[in-house]
């Protein structure tokens, strides 16, 4: 029997932005535990990439970042999460894929960040290529993209395998560890933060080569427009920022161009802000409170996060090689 997960499921009422801002901040979904996109540090404080995202909008929405309570949730929670109302928005290393964008009650707002899907395997095992994996086992977490993945790959290439699943990330990479299977798979970006995590990182290597497509986006409700341009320009803006050299380090200096373009995302020109039900500077306050793309990308997951120091590739803007690329404000 089918699952009815169509228009009767996560159906948002109208008016999210303005319940935000009566009870004061932002509710954010987030992962468990994954390091540059969403971890506690050793002061209990929530860090990463997505969890920048939601301070951003915090920022925009009360000109105070602190303004968000997260939520950390499994891979199965999340839908659920967001569907219930439980938290506004889901900032969650999410994949953005059909089936999740028409049937399921949520609409994603825009990609935030382009990956794939690889897979580690221990050094000793003497492995070089995906191909290599032929008869492996590998460990996954369970609700998630990878698995179907492996499936489509493995088949595609005439290729045998075993899969492990695991509840969470966490012990999908402690089974792997301990050797209960040949090969931890999901985004390359999360294989970086998982190595970090093993007792031995340098006895681990990420094969080269991946093997899907994994635009991760944030996403909302159905049913309440508003909330969706708020969530969607928020990501615009700080790829806009970006693109037009706007960073926290001289946001205040920048508002002194003559660049029509720069005063408009600023809020000098226009009524930008007014027009998605928040007052005009929301980029500013952003940029400053947060920074630009760029920003948050070095800041988590770049040249100046702890160790990942992981490429923009595909996530440099697209007038450095990349793919990110945002419609400008006007």
């Amino acid at each position: 029997m089918g699952l009815l997960l169509g228009p009767l499921v996560g159906t948002a009422q109208a008016g999210t932005l303005e319940n935000i801002q009566q009870r004061g901040h932002l509710n954010c979904g987030v992962s468990t535990s994954q390091p540059g996109f969403s971890i506690t540090n050793a002061e209990g404080r929530w860090t990463g990439f997505d969890v920048d995202f939601c301070r951003a909008i915090a920022a925009a929405i009360f000109d105070d970042p602190e303004k968000v309570k997260f939520t950390p949730l499994t891979a199965a929670q999340r839908f659920t999460a967001l569907q219930s109302g439980e938290i506004d928005v889901l900032s969650r290393t999410t994949t953005w894929t059909m089936s999740r964008d028409i049937s399921i009650g949520i609409i994603f707002t825009d990609i935030n960040y382009y990956d794939g899907q690889a897979f580690m395997v221990a050094k000793k095992l003497n492995i070089n290529s995906i191909g290599a994996l032929n008869g492996a086992s590998i460990c996954v977490s369970q609700g998630t993209t990878t698995e179907l993945n492996v499936a489509d790959y493995f088949r595609a290439h005439n290729m045998k395998y075993d899969i492990i699943a695991y509840s969470t990330p966490a012990e999908a990479i402690a089974a792997y560890e301990s050797g209960r299977c040949d090969a931890f798979t999901t985004e390359n970006a999360g294989l970086y933060g998982a190595r970090l995590q093993l007792s031995k990182p340098d006895d681990h290597v990420i094969l080269p080569g991946i093997i899907s497509r994994e635009p991760f986006a944030p996403a909302v409700r159905r049913g309440d427009s508003g909330w969706f341009d708020v969530v969607r320009w928020v990501g615009y803006a700080l790829v806009n920022a970006e693109i037009l050299s706007v960073s926290q380090s001289n946001v205040t200096a920048m508002e002194k161009t003559d660049n029509p373009e720069i005063k408009r995302l600023l809020g000098i020109e226009g009524k930008f802000g007014e027009s998605i039900g928040i007052s005009n500077g929301w980029v500013k306050r952003i940029v400053t409170k947060v920074g630009n793309y760029g920003d948050i990308y070095s800041r988590n997951l770049g040249e100046n996060s702890a160790k990942l120091n992981i490429p923009r590739g595909l996530n440099a803007l697209w007038s450095n090689g990349g793919l990110q690329y945002a419609p400008p404000i006007r």
